[in-house]
């Protein structure tokens, strides 16, 4: 089992997407469980098989507890085309399950 917590965080957008390959070729040349913590939204459709999208719950004095708001099963087989239309739909879905407005709707204040 790998376990991968925010392994491409900190890389410039390009690296980023060339190590996400890079993490591809390297599982299907030895297939094995794959753990991946990312809160790029993204990255997980395109990586992963399925995506957990978590819910934190207040545990009283100071600890954080978290649940498993929803099991996501990503379609398609990887490589995935990262402009496949079904993805960009779950990726709405996800940002907005995450409590993102997808929609950014400017105010009428701002409209004039």
């Amino acid at each position: 089992m790998l376990l991968l917590d925010e392994p491409f965080g900190a890389l410039d957008a390009l690296t980023r997407l060339r190590m996400q390959d890079l993490l591809l070729d390297i599982h299907a040349a030895e297939p094995t469980t794959v753990l991946l913590v990312t809160h790029d939204v993204e990255e997980a459709l395109y990586l992963a098989d399925r995506v957990l999208l978590l819910r934190s719950l207040s545990g009283g004095a100071g600890a954080e507890e978290s649940s498993i708001a929803r099991t996501i099963t990503v379609p398609g087989i990887r490589p995935r085309d990262r402009a496949n239309r079904s993805l960009a739909d779950l990726r709405t879905d996800l940002l907005e399950g995450l409590g993102v407005d997808t929609h950014h709707r400017i105010s009428t204040e701002e409209n004039r």
